[in-house]
């Protein structure tokens, strides 16, 4: 049986004091990282954030659109849409 996967909006906010989940905006995720927006160094601290909130490894996280841009659609394997939204509530 394959794993579950789920999709997720995001709303990054670069170079942020903490790394920290702002809340959810509608259906996308406001996270807050200390990570420039530079050479992909906030895309590979997004992931690896995401994936130890969710207790992952840092593989399981993609970013499927959006790395270029503030608003991304991440997927993620190991979990269902249900245990990804509970787990990064703030």
């Amino acid at each position: 049986m394959p794993s579950p996967a789920c999709r997720l909006s995001i709303r990054v906010v670069p170079n942020a004091s903490r790394d920290e989940i702002a809340g959810w905006l509608a259906e996308s995720l406001k996270v807050k990282l200390r990570a420039p927006a530079l050479d992909g160094r906030a895309n590979e601290a997004l992931c690896r954030f995401l994936a130890d909130k969710l207790g992952l490894s840092q593989r399981q996280v993609a970013i499927l659109q959006g790395e270029k841009s503030r608003q991304k659609l991440i997927e993620i394997h190991g979990v269902t849409i249900e245990e990804a939204r509970s787990r990064l509530s703030p």
